[in-house]
């Protein structure tokens, strides 16, 4: 506990403090010094990707994502699998969390880590399929980070089946799922209490027993998430510009109270300037998972014409993410009056605004939203693990279903009772994994710069 708690310190304290105007204090995490200087140097490296090439993500998108392979995924269904994990519990909670402790400036600082997230998705993700293999066990592809520190590491004909490196990474992606697992299935029996008063125990039973018919079967992960994301972030979406539409006198004020907080112009209650910054830079960096190696093992997955396509099409997933459905969370918040929800934290926060714009119905539909965010990232998580278990213990249809079926104990034992043990397990797995994750961006970043400069040659310079 003392090794764990010094690793967890390390990644989330405050490692680095920096004194600001009107006596507030910048504390800054090793993973923040890490992230944001890497999506700035991206960014630039990529000659501003999100700006420049908007309108070609949303291109490639709407292309034909029919492929030779049946077994194989479109680069589309790649970015649904990654969205399905982006888009979870955090969107909604996280969101609430980080400006009930920032302020509404919080959003805007959500809003650039995003931006400088799109960069960074896309090298890691362009990497992924640059250093994909085939999947002898489930067909198609497999791959993302633990495959490209490999190569890294490990010289062309060596015969060492693993690299120290590339195995931390797959361990610490195998513990971050796991604690994801029972965080996802603690909100879902909270929200439905709170919603019908179901005991726990049967919210966890019928959330574990569908997931479990869906994950035991071999290819039912993708078809099911093919249907349910699009489908809830739509609904969510919806519902959210609903909201807005019925609200929009207060547009305006609440647009001032994002920026003028965000620069502190007003200073946030709960620890001024700092807290906005943080909060929001937190939230942005860690829902849309940019740098943290996860998204990578679902679009390593894809068969696409050209290696980029797909890293624009995980970019385009951060926008989604961080920019749509977390701005939805924000915007049912922050058109809420306060004295509502002045006290209240996490769901109860929430169903509470959703109940103050839509009634009761309004609590029963987050908690349903919630249902689908959370099984979806599920669903996500045991695609992406995957390859990492491929990784560490080769083509053996033995490990891949020994690591389900912890992933389904995890997520019964979260929906009966929140262990903190194990919620900072999972914030240490996702930490060490951006940790090992970047190891390999810096020096591998060239090969993905090179496939973006081929891909605009051959689809945007053709004349």
């Amino acid at each position: 506990m003392t090794l764990f708690q010094a690793v967890y310190n390390l990644l989330w304290g405050d490692l680095v403090q920096i004194p600001l105007p009107g006596g507030s204090t910048l504390s800054l995490s090793l993973l923040v010094l890490i992230l944001v200087p890497a999506g700035v140097y991206f960014t630039v490296r990529t000659r501003f990707l999100p700006f420049r090439l908007f309108p070609e993500m949303l291109r490639v998108t709407l292309e034909n994502n029919r492929r030779p392979d049946g077994e194989a995924l479109s680069g589309l269904q790649a970015l649904i699998v990654s969205t399905a994990c982006r888009v979870g519990m955090g969107n909604l909670v996280g969101v609430v969390a980080a400006i009930s402790a920032g302020g509404a400036g919080a959003v805007f600082w959500m809003w650039l880590m995003a931006l400088l997230g799109s960069s960074t998705a896309f090298i890691e993700s362009t990497l992924a399929q640059l250093y994909k293999q085939k999947d002898p066990l489930y067909g198609g592809y497999r791959g993302g980070p633990a495959y490209y520190l490999h190569a890294l590491f490990v010289p062309k004909g060596s015969r060492r089946k693993h690299s120290v490196v590339a195995v931390l990474f797959a361990l610490s992606g195998l513990i971050c799922w796991c604690g994801i697992s029972q965080v996802t299935s603690n909100s879902i029996s909270a929200a439905f209490y709170n919603a019908f008063s179901i005991p726990p125990l049967v919210s966890t039973i019928v959330l574990v027993a569908v997931a479990a018919v869906i994950v035991l079967r071999k290819r039912a992960t993708v078809r099911v998430l093919d249907v349910m994301v699009p489908a809830m972030a739509a609904c969510y979406f919806f519902i959210t510009l609903f909201i807005i539409v019925r609200n929009a006198g207060q547009l305006p004020e609440v647009f001032s109270r994002i920026f003028a907080e965000a620069f502190g112009l007003r200073q946030a209650v709960a620890g001024g300037i700092g807290a906005v910054i943080m909060n929001g830079a937190k939230r942005g960096l860690f829902s849309n998972e940019a740098g943290s190696g996860s998204a990578p093992c679902a679009a390593a997955a894809a068969q696409v014409s050209h290696p980029a396509k797909v890293g624009l099409l995980q970019a385009l997933g951060v926008f989604i993410d961080t920019l749509v459905i977390c701005s939805c969370s924000a915007m049912i918040m922050l058109l809420t009056p306060a004295e509502l929800t002045d006290g209240l934290q996490g769901m109860d926060l929430l169903q509470t605004a959703m109940g103050y714009h839509l009634g009761n119905f309004g609590v029963v539909l987050i908690a349903v939203i919630l249902w689908m965010f959370s099984l979806s990232t599920f669903l996500g998580i045991l695609f992406y693990a995957r390859s990492n278990v491929a990784y560490l213990f080769g083509d053996h249809p033995g490990a891949q279903l020994a690591y389900k079926l912890l992933a389904l104990v995890m997520l019964f034992i979260g929906g009966l009772a929140a262990y903190q043990f194990v919620w900072d397990l999972g914030d240490v797995g996702v930490g060490l994994m951006t940790v090992f994750n970047m190891i390999a961006l810096f020096p591998l970043a060239p090969k993905a710069l090179a496939a973006l400069r081929d891909y605009e040659q051959q689809y945007l310079h053709k004349s």
